[in-house]
């Protein structure tokens, strides 16, 4: 059994959203599959894909060949590269907070920000200006 990854079409017409599946090479479009190994939503801005990469290796890994688009997808999440290359798969940005947790700083050690106070120039600049207009006003009133 030649095994392929692929895109399975589910949603609403003119709505498409696909599930990136593992499925016989021989069965339907959207037919019968082995696994569901991530999702695909074309219409969203942007592009919302989620795979799960341990599942896509171990395909990948057991001979299990990509249609065009899923290898597109793979190479987007980084999944191809660490098939390819052999390097470690990337850190998801929604991973949980127990692998790095963050250290919280008490409410007194958090600096206020600072409000920077003009300078002499800015001062300056609009009494000038008034003088200016003072010097005009005197000339106007003959």
């Amino acid at each position: 059994m030649a095994v392929k990854l692929r895109l399975t079409r589910v949603g609403k017409k003119k709505q498409p959203h696909y599930r990136v599946v593992a499925t016989d090479s021989r069965s339907p479009r959207d037919g019968r599959f082995i696994e569901i190994i991530g999702t695909y939503s074309p219409r969203s801005e942007p592009s919302a894909v989620k795979i799960d990469g341990e599942k896509a290796l171990h395909w990948l890994r057991h001979g299990a060949q990509p249609s065009e688009r899923v290898r597109k997808l793979l190479e987007i999440e980084g999944i191809w590269t660490a098939f390819t290359d052999g390097t470690p798969l990337p850190v998801a940005d929604d991973a949980p907070a127990a692998e790095a947790p963050k250290a919280e700083t008490p409410a007194a050690e958090v600096e206020e920000p600072k409000v920077e106070e003009p300078t002499a120039e800015a001062e300056e600049a609009p009494s000038e200006e008034l003088a200016a207009e003072d010097a005009a006003d005197d000339g106007d009133d003959a």
